[in-house]
């Protein structure tokens, strides 16, 4: 596994609210006098358990009025140029704010940044600009930024004019879409601590006529597939097409030199640690505010950087821009080794301009892996040469204690054409149980199968153990190898490997025991796009669970100067990865031949408090199933933990929070639901609210 395969974005764009429960002394007379601002509405009627305002009372939602929402009226353009703007604030319940934070609580502060659209280039060019310049190399250069030294006009609450202290140019083109861009927040850190944030990008054409040309070559869903809440500049500019107003090629970074343009920085960002500049040794850095480093040397994105669809997604209205128009500033940010002067990296020598790239890199071309846009960025994994490996486990036999199981399966390629068991390179198949939650496991090579027709059958050598019990599941790993062809001199060989293949089965239950469902690998994958671990051959969670149980650590592969093993159990396991650089102490794991992993680098993308990122609706809740056993943590402070206590003490890793946990377990069981359960004043669902 890489070991930065989490890694993302750094803290520019990162940012978790943390809840604290206001105590605000309210009147009956405040309460019946906004008792209208929410028509009479319970908060729990209007707000999800994920959200902070869903633990408020009417009374503290009339006297607060969450929420922040921003829209334009009007745009004019006067005749001294200094564009002017009607706009209404609104908050949850349309009802209107208060721009100055008297009337109602919190100030609300509103910015404008105005751009023109070149549809030739495909970019935003800022009539708001600064000049930066560079303590570092005394280097000045233009940024496209808000205006400032306009002047506001309140008309009435909920209603304000802005006047720009930007006037346009003389002359400047009225017939081309024009994007104002508002970003906006709501400070009510005194009373929840909380900020509300709006934004929005407003379209329009100087000269009235209808807007059909502007910026759509991402989508907010799509950023937010990883980042959920993408949030930069102290979490208040959290549109794409936002940020393609200032992110042009108009912007340069003057204290590094490098670019901002969107199209090449978030290239680069996701590229990260695989740049052929980084690998070579030179940092990939951009320095902002207040001259805050950012470095970006360590990202790795989470998934095959190819998959450019993941980016630009089929519904974005511009999302053939990335293969219809090849340009050396886009290809130039992630092969970032090409010297378009000199020709150095680059197939077909120097290129003073982009108007040669679509002679060689057309969009599409007739063969996978050519130099084409579409062909250059073919995943190996989802090659159309690859036949395909398919499993189904149809049934399993003689499944109680002590006997051998036998199981009835079929393998097909992609095409439905049988393959037989010894075609395979690998057919492994894994027995674990209990369902209630996996304590142990076994496995053994099925690639000698009897076959029958299209049906095969394997007898385990090895039985269940006498004093199995409840329900078990089955699972296998099936690949074989394939050559596919790249358009090199020499075939890639790569495993053209199955979804792992799941059943459950009874042992000593009357019906089979179902595992209980967690986690969602829809949810894994909207980030990862297609998760599979151990050399690309393990796919399913149901497997992950089956092998990561509650005793599972990597001592068979630890060196014994290393210490006490680590635990692996799936919830602490990926917990920890997932919160990666904020961990407080070290988490490393051995893996296959000893390799070594540590995940402290780790920077998840998204917000450690959406739990429900990776959990199905509620599964995250206490308490937890009778069933569930301890996890064994000899590297932690205590072991073994109990099963929330473990859960939980996987992101929390302070001493504090384990003594906590610690002293609120007996040896029949713990008290975490006491506090924490559903509805309690510190329920899991309440601390993690946002």
């Amino acid at each position: 596994m890489n070991s930065h395969v989490f890694s993302s974005v750094c803290a520019l764009f990162a940012g978790v609210a943390v809840f604290a429960a206001p105590q605000l002394e309210l009147g009956p007379a405040v309460e019946t006098a906004a008792a209208s601002k929410i028509h009479g509405k319970n908060p729990k009627d209007v707000y999800s358990k994920d959200q902070l305002e869903f633990y408020l009372t009417t009374a503290q939602v009339n006297f607060i009025r969450p929420g922040l929402n921003i829209a334009v009226e009007r745009v004019e353009i006067p005749e001294d140029l200094q564009p002017v703007v009607t706009l209404t604030i609104t908050d949850d319940f349309g009802q209107p704010l208060d721009r100055a934070g008297v009337k109602t609580p919190g100030p609300v502060s509103v910015r404008f940044i105005l751009a023109a659209y070149d549809g030739g280039r495909r970019e935003y060019r800022a009539y708001t600009t600064r000049v930066q310049t560079s303590p570092i190399t005394g280097d000045a250069a233009e940024q496209a930024t808000s205006d400032s030294g306009g002047t506001w006009t309140d008309l009435e609450e909920g209603r304000a004019e802005y006047r720009f202290g930007t006037a346009l140019p003389a002359g400047f083109d009225r017939g081309k879409t024009h994007s104002l861009a508002i970003y906006a927040n709501r400070d009510l850190r005194d009373l929840i601590d909380k900020r509300y944030f709006a934004d929005l990008v407003y379209d329009f054409r100087p000269d009235g006529a209808e807007v059909v040309e502007t910026w759509a070559a991402g989508t907010d869903a799509s950023c937010n597939a990883c980042h959920q809440d993408l949030a930069a500049h102290g979490g208040q500019r959290r549109g794409v097409k936002q940020c393609a107003t200032c992110h042009s090629s108009q912007t340069v970074d003057p204290d590094t030199g490098n670019t901002v343009d969107w199209k090449v920085m978030v290239h680069k960002i996701h590229m990260g640690e695989n740049l052929p500049s980084v690998r070579a040794g030179e940092p990939y850095q951009i320095i902002g505010f207040r001259q805050s480093v950012h470095d970006y040397s360590h990202i790795a994105f989470p998934q095959d950087v190819r998959n450019c669809v993941s980016c630009h997604p089929e519904d974005a209205p511009q999302n053939h821009h990335w293969f219809s128009f090849p340009s050396r500033d886009a290809c130039g940010a992630c092969h970032d080794n090409i010297d378009w002067v000199s020709g150095e990296g680059h197939a077909a020598g120097p290129a003073e301009d982009d108007s040669a790239c679509a002679n060689c890199h057309a969009p599409a071309g007739d063969l996978e892996f050519d130099a084409s846009v579409i062909g250059a960025h073919t995943e190996p994994t989802k090659s159309t040469q690859l036949a395909g490996v398919n499993m189904d486990i149809l049934s399993v036999q003689n499944t109680g204690p002590g006997e051998t199981p036998i199981v009835s399966f079929k393998l097909y390629d992609d095409a439905g054409s049988a393959i037989a068991p010894s075609e395979l390179d690998r057919l492994r198949f894994l027995l674990a149980g209990p369902t209630n939650d996996f304590a142990r496991f076994q496995q053994e090579d099925g690639r000698g199968a009897a076959v029958d027709g299209d049906t095969a059958t394997y007898a385990f050598q090895t039985p269940l153990p006498d004093d199995a019990d409840g329900s078990w599941a089955i699972s296998a790993d099936v690949y074989r190898f394939a050559d596919i062809d790249v358009g090199e001199e020499e075939p890639l060989s790569l495993r053209d490997a199955a979804f792992n293949p799941y059943l459950e089965f009874p042992v000593t239950d009357a019906q089979t025991t179902p595992r209980r469902q967690i986690v969602s690998l829809e949810k894994c994958n909207a980030c990862h796009d297609v998760l599979s671990l151990h050399g690309g051959q393990r796919f399913a969670i149901e497997e992950c669970n089956m092998c990561h149980g509650p005793n599972t650590d990597d001592s068979p592969v630890r060196p014994e100067e290393a210490g006490d093993p680590e635990s692996v159990h799936f919830k602490y396991l990926i917990h920890r990865l997932h919160k990666g650089e904020d961990l407080i102490n070290d988490f490393t794991v051995y893996g296959f031949r000893s390799s070594v992993h540590n995940y402290n680098e780790l920077l998840y993308p998204g917000n450690l408090a959406d739990c429900e990122s990776c959990h199905l609706p509620g599964s995250y809740e206490l308490p937890l199933p009778d069933t569930a056993l301890p996890t064994v943590t000899l590297r932690d402070f205590y072991s073994p933990m109990q099963p929330a206590a473990a859960a939980c003490l996987s992101c929390h890793d302070s001493e504090e929070a384990a003594s906590h946990a610690f002293v609120n377990t007996a040896p029949f069981g713990e008290a975490c639901a006491a506090c924490h359960g559903p509805d309690r004043e510190f329920s899991v669902s309440k601390v993690h609210a946002r």
